[in-house]
This record gives structure tokens, C-alpha cells and sequence, in this order.
């Protein structure tokens, strides 16, 4: 099949390699062109595009890996966009974390195109992007699924469909509002535990045979925290960006969540204090600054 990929980041990159470890042709794009580069020079069939639009022209499926929907839209519908180049019948599948709203908008133009997108944000971070271990949560229609689940096979282990365009960002929201959620609680509950005298490594070794355990305990404390690596590639502001997102459809529902309400101010405190570029792990460092107690053996 001919496939477009724009944005070949940490996530983007491993994905688009997958599917040319899979036989397919690829037109890629980044606004990084090296990155693009790096990646045609090691498969076989992979080739660099100077715009979105000659993605488009060249592909029957594109895949989108970009930072939020106004980014998405502009790749869309700018001068040289992918719309400019879309033949009838093609496919959009944005993998992006954004904003349902705006995804529902995106899917709505693109019908006068005759195209069809499929909103498929993925959980599993980078290692599961390397792995070909990701989660795809998926919104459109069930048809257009259908053709490129044999693509999203070749870069995760689980595909699930939730319903109309939007639905699959909106689950990616909640997919990690709880999980930002479960990084302020399990953070504040380990430093009461340090400062009483028990050590991080120990505390993790129960919470992960018990009650306690998360993804959070099971995955990350432990190298990023413990071992003080504070490398995730996952940034903070992202993280935020989520959280918020999540928080604005609760509102748009007249939901009252205040745990999710408080956690939004905290993580907005957090990367206010950390400036740009801190990772999302780094919010266990704030924490440390404000009580004085660090999280390391």
C-alpha cells in the first residue's frame, strides 16, 4: 500500500519504520527534514516529501503524529496541505493527542474532499512506538477502520474502536488524565512514606504486588525516579495539554470533577515552575523542592 507519515518525532519515527519493515511504500514529511532523511535512507521504499500535499498525492492512507489538533488542521488545510493533495476515497489517520472538537471539524471538511479520517491517538509511550506495542484508540467509521487495521497491527497490540470521529481523542484524555491523576497521588503518597523513614525502592516493591500498583509504580518510578534519570520523553507541557483537555469536555458536559479540576492547577503550577522542556516525570522533582524530601534511596 502507499503511505503518507507526517511527523517523524520520537513517537512518529519508530511507527513510520514499522510499517516499512512491513513491505509498504512511504512518503514522509517532517518539518524537521532530517528526520524524514533518517528514515528513507534505512528502508527500502521509504522516500522523502517536500510538502504535506506531495504526501498526499502520493499516498492512499496519510498518518499524522503531531503535537495537538491546530497543528493537524494547519497540515490539513494550509496553501500546500494534505487536502490540496488527497484523491477521493483516501484516508486520514491522525495519531495526534488532540483536541476532539477540533478533530470533529478536521473530519467534517475533509468530507467535501471525499476523504475519511480515523482519529487514533496511541498509548504505550516510546518504548511501546519501538516495541510495536501500542495502544490505538480509534473514532470514524467502522468501514474505514476496517481498511487500515492491517497498518495499525504492524505498530500496536491492541486496536479498539469507540465510535464516531472524536471518540478516540476524547479517550486519550481520559487515558491520561488518570494517569496524571495517579502520578500526583502516588508521588505524594511516597513522599509521606520517605519522610517517615522507609526507602522508595522498598515502597515500590509493595505497591506493585498490592493495591497500589499503577503503571506509574510499575514502569516509571523506578528508573526515572529511584535511579533519578528524569529522561521520559514525554513532556510535561503535553501532559498538561491533556489534562486540560479532558477538564474542558467535563465542563462542555456540566460534569463537576474536582479532583480533576485541582489536578489541572497542580500540573499547571509544576510547569510553570519547571519552564519548557521538562519531562513529565519532572513534576516529582517540584514536589521534592516543595517538601524538602527527595524520592531516592
Amino acid at each position: 500500500m502507499r503511505i503518507g507519515f507526517i511527523g517523524l518525532g520520537v513517537m512518529g519515527g519508530a511507527m513510520a519504520a514499522h510499517l516499512a519493515k512491513g513491505g509498504h511504500n512511504l512518503a514522509l514529511y517532517d518539518i524537521a527534514p532530517a528526520a524524514a532523511r533518517k528514515i528513507s535512507r534505512r528502508h527500502k521504499g521509504a522516500r522523502t516529501a517536500d510538502s504535506p500535499r506531495e504526501v498526499a498525492e502520493a499516498s492512499e492512507v496519510v498518518f499524522t503524529m503531531l503535537p495537538e489538533g491546530n497543528a493537524v488542521r494547519a497540515c490539513v488545510f494550509d496553501p500546500d496541505g494534505l487536502a490540496a493533495g488527497f484523491k477521493r476515497g483516501s484516508i486520514l489517520v491522525d495519531t495526534s493527542s488532540a483536541e476532539p472538537w477540533l478533530t470533529r471539524e478536521t473530519a467534517v471538511r475533509l468530507v467535501e474532499h471525499g476523504v475519511a479520517m480515523i482519529d487514533a491517538p496511541v498509548s504505550g509511550a516510546a518504548e511501546g512506538a519501538r516495541n510495536a506495542s501500542l495502544v490505538f484508540m480509534c473514532g470514524g467509521e467502522a468501514a474505514a477502520l476496517k481498511r487500515v487495521r492491517p497498518l495499525l497491527a504492524l505498530m500496536g497490540k491492541h486496536v479498539f474502536h469507540l465510535g464516531p470521529v472524536g471518540s478516540g481523542h476524547a479517550m486519550k484524555t481520559v487515558n491520561n488524565l488518570a494517569t496524571a491523576l495517579t502520578l500526583l497521588g502516588t508521588t505524594e503518597a511516597m513522599l509521606i512514606g520517605k519522610a517517615y523513614g522507609i526507602a522508595p525502592s522498598a515502597m515500590l516493591d509493595v505497591l506493585n504486588v498490592s493495591t497500589g500498583r499503577s503503571f506509574v509504580t510499575d514502569v516509571k518510578f523506578g528508573p526515572q525516579v529511584v535511579e533519578r534519570r528524569f529522561d521520559d520523553a514525554f513532556r510535561l507541557a503535553l501532559m498538561l495539554k491533556d489534562v486540560g483537555i479532558a477538564n474542558r469536555l467535563a465542563d462542555d458536559q456540566g460534569l463537576g470533577v474536582p479532583v480533576s479540576a485541582l489536578g489541572e492547577q497542580l500540573w499547571r503550577a509544576a510547569n510553570a515552575a519547571l519552564g519548557e522542556g521538562a519531562c513529565v516525570l519532572d513534576v516529582v522533582r517540584w514536589y521534592e523542592r516543595a517538601t524538602g524530601v527527595e524520592l531516592k534511596d
